[in-house]
């Protein structure tokens, strides 16, 4: 089975000096946990939820928040994004899609063209959604 039919072609991308504020903005609206980020067209860093949540104070929103909490809103995605990609083809099998994920330690595997453009999203939990829907 390929990831082609797997992958998420639904995508969203941001730029490497988008501030945190779009990008909570974007999470807490779209229901996607990672974000793509490019530069001209091609795919150089990815950020998680996870990765913003590590940034923001656990103060934001409350009555304890501080100016300082706040100042980390005018962050830049390019601050905590993970640079160290490991992507796949949409030819790659799902095969190939389950060892990245055991040897990288990673959630979501970006889908990339030969010119390194993002054209879609894999991540663990479509994978065992197909497993559950073969077997049903």
């Amino acid at each position: 089975m390929g990831i082609e039919k797997l992958m998420s072609k639904a995508i969203v991308t941001v730029q490497m000096d988008d501030t945190l504020k779009h990008i909570k903005k974007l999470f807490d609206h779209t229901g996607f946990h990672h974000l793509l980020v490019v530069e001209s067209n091609e795919l150089v860093g990815v950020i998680s939820d996870r990765d913003l949540l590590k940034s923001l104070s656990p103060n934001l929103g409350t009555a304890s928040e501080t100016a300082k909490d706040l100042a980390v809103l005018n962050k830049r995605v390019h601050q905590i994004m993970s640079r160290k990609l490991v992507t796949l083809t949409s030819e790659a099998s799902v095969y190939d899609a389950i060892d990245v994920f055991n040897q990288y330690k990673i959630s979501c595997i970006p889908i990339v063209d030969q010119s390194k453009k993002a054209v879609g999203i894999l991540s663990w939990r479509d994978i065992m959604l197909a497993l559950k829907r073969k077997n049903q």
